[in-house]
Parts: structure tokens; C-alpha cells; sequence
């Protein structure tokens, strides 16, 4: 199993260097103690928690898995003691208000922790990770009761929360869902229904589990529109806010799954279950947004997570393995074969999983300073503009970063050679980890729909004109300098583009909806490569200045400019062939009857 190390000096790059996020906090009256000796100082505390404690029970959590029983889940050994230290340390409350006993410090800085979290063991990791989409979605929607009945224990970790969407016949499409929500004289309701996937539905690590649980009222309209949303506790709070009797929801079963063995995948059963309504009647997925877009933020680092193993896994085992001789001549004459790291093609692979890591962790961390600006900035227009931004780069963010990771998470693998497949090393489990990201809070080709339809053309360009500008402003002010020409250009040229082919399908969509589906992929990973290829010039263009005026860590900032050339000249030209495919058309996915894909079965 490779040893994690939590990757604290890219990630102060990132945060320090490239995005001033010293100068960010600064303008944020909410955020203003977060100073840099006290992120430092958490950054340091969260990075050894991570390595030592979490880390160690990566393997364990696969191996073991977590056990049912009529009684409830069993997690694997290590995870239950893991999070009563990660409760006494009180991460959980870092990130949230202290009037619900929370630190108050920035949300862009909880995401920090969640994806050392991730890095170190995934399936731990969601454990608690749920818990901050219930604590937002309860902040927004709750009452001052519910507040003070449910977030105060959800803040301490002392409790923890689920969402509760998919049903057996129905995921994506929650117009269909059938559970129910009968009213009682007490105000309370009756919950009956069954939930599939509920991650960390069931388990032993927390006294009580709060569900977010979407369901129909008696007199509810069909379709998306007759959709509640309910509180639906584990156990009932008891007069001293406690964790009472038993409610009526019992985890029916749990799921035997590809990875991520170490969280337990429930099938939840609801019967006749106290619920309390959350928001008003028939507006829960309005609400439920505000968990679900947490949720997704939080894959994104899901697929930023597993780069970052298959990099420092990869990269580890290509210094010490020994095999062949470099094509120029040996570069280990006192050993019997040179380190596989000489080789184009591991370079290839590990350069791979260093683009897409350390791309990602710029563009999750731009994105989490959105998250802070809609959240505590006192000027509306600035939160205006940060909210669409937001929700323009969510999808992006969510589905190719997923993308991306489990392909590096692969090349991690690959790089093992058939030390890779061996459960042993670790990289495989990397693998079967990773392939949930890509499915959970909606697949790649629904976050394709929602950028393409629902972000870019319905809003007739103008969410995507808000990156573009950003973009555009950077190469204005970037365009005659000669260090970073090699990125200026073309990603100017590319920003044109993106404009351009946006128009394209949206004239093709007017004659033919199914245009909109058929170019979805393709539109959302050329957005990918495109986003990449910003965050790769704006990290090149604070390295060449340091390497310019001689500060810092030379072998550093000379590996970033190396890195950001890689990106555009093997990386970025991907995005060729994207358009050439979005471009051709609706008809050669459409054409095909469909008795005609096969007539043998």
C-alpha cells in the first residue's frame, strides 16, 4: 500500500501563491480571523491526522468491508475510534456557524480537510463528508427548532446525516419517486417508502444518523413539482436532546460493491418512519439542491483525491523499480537496470496524473472561493456574480475531474506494470475507489446535460460569458509576455472557440433537440480541457515570475512550467477531437432503429 503524504506544499502554492487566498479572507468580514498562521496551523494538524490515522485504515476498510446485521452495520476496524478522534479534535465544526457551535472559519477551507480526508481513505472520509451537505441544507431550510434540535449535534460530529434520494425503480429522475409523507395531527408526518444507495446510511461511528429525505405528500402534483422534503432521525431526540427510542427505519441491506468497501452502501427501509418537513410543501427539490451541490463539489474532489494516489503511488514506485535500460544510455550504470522513471512512457503516464492533480486542485480551490464569496460577502452584486460562476462550474467541476481522476487512477495502476493488479500495492483498490465518482450525484452525461442545456444555452451563453471573460481578461493582460506566450495563445484561441461551438450546437438544437444530447459529452470535457488550460497558464505565470526574480524553491516552480508545457502540448490537443465529434451531428447516434442494435436476442 503506498504511503500517503498530504500534498501541503501544492496546495499552498495553489491557495497562497496563485489564488491570494490571504488577501481573499481579508475581504471577507466573516472570514477575516482565518489568518495564515492559524490556516497553516490546521493545514499541519489536519495533514498528520490524515496520515497517520486515517491513512493506515485505507486498506482495512477494503478488506474487511462493513458487516450487516438486523441490529445495524459494523464498520471495519479502526473507522468507529478514527472519527471519535476526528470529533474530539473538532473538525466537524470547522466550517459552520458558531451560533450552532461551529469555529466559523471559510467553507473553502473545510474543503481543504475533505480532500486530505479523501486522499488518505475515501470511504472514511464520506462518513463525516455527508454530514456538512444535511448541516447546509438544514442552515438554509431548517426552523430555529430544527437548528437547535438537529445542526448543534451534526456540528459536533457527535451525530451524523445522509441524503436519502434514490429509490429502487428511479435515480436520476426523481419525478418518479414514490415514497410518501402522511400528515399528523402533531405536525409531524409518517414517512413510508424504500431508499437504495444511501451512503453511510447504517453504521456504528455515530449515536444517531439524520436523513434528508425526499417524499410525497397525499395531495402532492406529480413529477418533480409534488416533491418534500423531510428530517427523518435514526432515533427519535429525546427531552434532553439526546438520541431517543428507535425510529421506524431499519437498514434492509447493504450493497456488495466494485470499492469504496469501507462505507456502508444501504438499502433503507421507511416504515411509517416520524419525519418533519424541511422548507415548504412540494419545494423539497429546491431544497435538496442545496445538499446535492455540497455533494457534488465534493466528488470533484473525489477525482482531484484519486489523482492525486495515482500520482504519489505511481511516482513512488518508478523511482525504485528497476527494469530495462534508457534508450541513451544508462542513467544507473552501478545498478543492474535503470529506474523505470527513465522511460518516455512512464513519463507520459506520470506526467499524466500530475496534470490532471495538480489542475484540479487549482480549479476545485477558484471554485471554493466562490462557494466563501456566495456565502459570507456583503455585497450582492459580488455574490450575484459568484453564484453563477458557481453553479456554470459545478458540473464541470464535478463530472470531468471525475473523469480525469479515474484515469489517472489508472495510469497510476499502469505503472505497476502487473505489480498494479496485485491487491497488495494498494493502486488497484485506487482504481475500484475512483469508479463511483463518475455515477453519484448525477453521471457524467447528466452533468453534461445540465452544463450544455440547462447552464449554457438556456441562459443563452451568458454563464458561460462569465468564465470566458475571466479568461479573456488573463490573456489581455498576459498577451505580449514572452515567458508565458506558449499558453497565452492558445488559450486565447481556444477561449474564442468555446463561444463559437456554443453557437454552433445551439443553432443545430433549434432544428433538432436531440443536438443538445448528442454534443453534451463532448461539450463538457472540451470544457474541461479548456478550464485546465487556464489554471495551467495562471499557475505557470506565477512560476515563471518566482524562477524571473530567483525566490523561492527553483526545482519547484521550473517542474510547474514543465508541467504546464506537458498539459498543452499532450494533454490539451484532446480537445480536437471533441470538436469534431460534438460537431457531427445527432444523426449517427440517432439513425439506428433500435431492434437494429441487435437481432440475436
Amino acid at each position: 500500500m503506498p504511503e500517503y503524504k498530504a500534498p501541503l506544499r501544492d496546495i499552498r502554492f495553489v491557495r497562497n501563491e496563485v489564488l491570494d487566498y490571504e488577501a481573499h479572507y481579508q475581504s471577507l468580514p466573516a472570514c477575516q480571523e482565518a489568518s495564515p498562521d492559524m490556516v497553516d496551523a490546521i493545514l499541519e494538524e489536519g495533514a498528520r491526522f490524515c496520515e497517520e490515522v486515517i491513512a493506515p485504515l485505507n486498506r482495512v476498510g477494503d478488506t474487511e468491508g462493513c458487516t450487516w446485521s438486523p441490529e445495524g452495520v459494523t464498520t471495519p476496524t479502526g473507522f468507529k475510534e478514527a472519527y471519535r478522534q476526528y470529533v474530539e479534535g473538532g473538525w466537524p465544526s470547522l466550517a459552520h456557524d458558531p451560533a450552532h457551535g461551529g469555529q466559523g472559519l471559510p467553507e473553502s477551507l473545510g474543503l481543504v480537510l475533505s480532500e486530505l480526508t479523501g486522499q488518505a481513505n475515501w470511504a472514511w472520509g464520506m462518513y463525516p463528508g455527508l454530514s456538512h451537505g444535511a448541516m447546509n441544507t438544514l442552515t438554509a431550510h431548517g426552523t430555529d427548532e430544527q437548528k437547535h434540535t438537529y445542526l448543534t449535534k451534526l456540528v459536533s460530529g457527535e451525530w451524523t446525516g445522509t441524503m436519502c434520494l434514490t429509490e429502487p425503480h428511479c435515480g436520476t429522475d426523481l419525478g418518479l419517486l414514490r415514497t410518501r409523507a402522511e400528515p399528523q395531527a402533531d405536525g409531524s408526518y409518517r414517512v413510508t417508502g424504500t431508499k437504495i444507495f444511501i451512503s453511510a446510511g447504517e453504521h456504528d461511528m455515530a449515536e444517531n444518523i439524520v436523513h434528508i429525505v425526499l417524499a410525497r405528500l397525499p395531495d402532492a402534483p406529480g413529477g418533480t413539482k409534488g416533491i418534500s422534503l423531510f428530517i427523518v432521525p435514526k432515533c427519535l431526540p429525546a427531552a434532553d436532546g439526546s438520541a431517543g427510542e428507535r425510529n421506524a427505519v431499519s437498514c434492509g441491506s447493504i450493497e456488495h460493491k466494485m470499492g469504496i468497501h469501507g462505507n456502508a452502501t444501504c438499502v433503507l427501509n421507511f416504515d411509517g418512519a416520524t419525519g418533519y418537513l424541511i422548507g415548504p410543501p412540494n419545494k423539497g427539490l429546491n431544497c435538496m439542491f442545496t445538499f446535492m451541490n455540497t455533494a457534488r463539489l465534493g466528488t470533484a474532489i473525489q477525482g482531484l483525491a484519486h489523482a492525486e494516489i495515482g500520482f504519489q503511488g505511481g511516482l513512488r514506485y518508478a523511482r525504485e523499480r528497476l527494469q530495462m535500460r534508457s534508450l541513451s544510455g544508462p542513467k544507473a550504470p552501478d545498478k543492474p537496470a535503470d529506474p523505470i522513471i527513465v522511460h518516455p512512457d512512464v513519463r507520459r503516464m506520470l506526467l499524466t496524473t500530475k496534470a490532471f492533480a495538480e489542475g484540479s486542485r487549482a480549479m476545485v480551490y477558484f471554485t471554493a472561493k466562490q462557494v466563501d464569496i456566495v456565502k459570507y460577502s456583503p455585497d450582492p452584486e459580488a455574490r450575484e456574480r459568484a453564484d453563477a460562476l458557481l453553479a456554470f462550474l459545478t458540473p464541470i467541476a464535478k463530472a470531468f475531474m471525475t473523469e480525469a481522476g479515474f484515469e489517472a487512477a489508472n495510469l497510476g495502476l499502469q505503472i505497476y506494470g502487473g505489480h498494479g493488479y496485485i491487491a497488495e500495492w494498494g493502486m488497484e483498490q485506487n482504481v475500484r475507489d475512483a469508479r463511483i465518482s463518475m455515477l453519484y450525484e448525477g453521471t457524467t452525461g447528466v452533468q453534461a446535460l445540465d452544463l450544455l442545456g440547462r447552464k449554457v444555452l438556456q441562459t443563452q451563453g451568458e454563464a458561460l460569458k462569465g468564465f470566458t471573460k475571466i479568461v479573456h481578461r488573463f490573456c489581455q493582460a498576459h498577451e505580449g509576455d514572452q515567458a508565458l506566450g506558449e499558453f497565452v495563445a492558445p488559450l486565447a484561441k481556444l477561449n474564442r472557440e468555446w463561444g463559437e461551438l456554443t453557437m454552433k450546437i445551439g443553432m443545430a438544437a433549434m432544428k433538432n433537440p436531440e443536438e443538445v444530447g448528442a454534443a453534451s459529452f463532448d461539450y463538457l470535457m472540451y470544457s474541461g480541457y479548456v478550464c485546465l488550460a487556464y489554471f495551467w497558464a495562471d499557475m505557470a505565470r506565477v512560476a515563471a515570475a518566482k524562477l524571473a526574480t530567483g525566490s523561492g524553491d527553483a526545482a519547484f516552480y521550473t517542474a510547474k512550467l514543465q508541467t504546464a508545457r506537458f498539459y498543452y502540448q499532450r494533454i490539451l490537443p484532446r480537445t480536437r477531437a471533441h470538436v469534431e465529434t460534438m460537431l457531427s451531428g445527432a444523426g449517427n447516434l440517432m439513425s439506428m432503429a433500435e431492434s437494429d442494435f441487435a437481432l440475436d436476442f
